[in-house]
């Protein structure tokens, strides 16, 4: 799968591509931490912590 990214990246230098998948990963984080992980937090309740003994 990331060599099938690596390809499709534009940019014939290695320097371009570098940079064109530091910005696609940073857009990627972006969306996950903004909208992704927004929607999926009340199905996931980190706040309620329950120690047994």
């Amino acid at each position: 799968m990331y060599g099938w990214i690596w390809r499709k990246l534009p940019g014939a230098t290695t320097t371009a591509r570098v940079v064109a998948a530091s910005v696609l990963a940073a857009v990627t984080a972006a969306v996950l931490w903004y909208a992704a992980f927004p929607l999926l937090e009340p199905a996931v309740p980190l706040d309620e912590v329950t120690v047994r003994k």
